[in-house]
């Protein structure tokens, strides 16, 4: 999608710091971050939101679920760590592109902020 931010950041046509690529998925630094690590994960197929995952793409959304332990652990988190995505206005998503937030690297809060 020519518009989409992600879209252009897994182009490489928007700069940003990786932490994982292969042939499906993208992973690079949050450029606002929320923990001590905090990065974010996301296909390099567009898929708007969780709402649009389906049949035709859920393969890649599972390999991106078998991937953030091994990004987890190269980033060198230990002790856990918490992965949120959001869907639609009402939880805020930001960016229309399908992503998961990965934090960890000390304690977190009980809350969700």
């Amino acid at each position: 999608m020519s518009d989409c931010i992600f879209c252009k950041i897994i182009s490489g046509d928007i700069p940003s710091a990786k932490v994982y690529e292969d042939d499906k998925i993208f992973a690079f630094k949050d450029i606002n971050p929320q923990a001590a690590v905090h990065f974010l994960v996301v296909p390099k197929t567009h898929i708007g939101s969780a709402d649009e995952v389906d049949e035709a793409n859920s393969d890649c959304v599972a390999h991106i679920f078998k991937k953030i332990p091994v990004i987890a652990k190269s980033v060198g988190i230990k002790n856990g760590y918490r992965v949120i995505t959001n869907c639609g206005p009402d939880a805020c998503q930001s960016v229309k592109h399908l992503h998961f937030h990965v934090l960890g690297g000390e304690q977190l809060s009980e809350k969700m902020a």
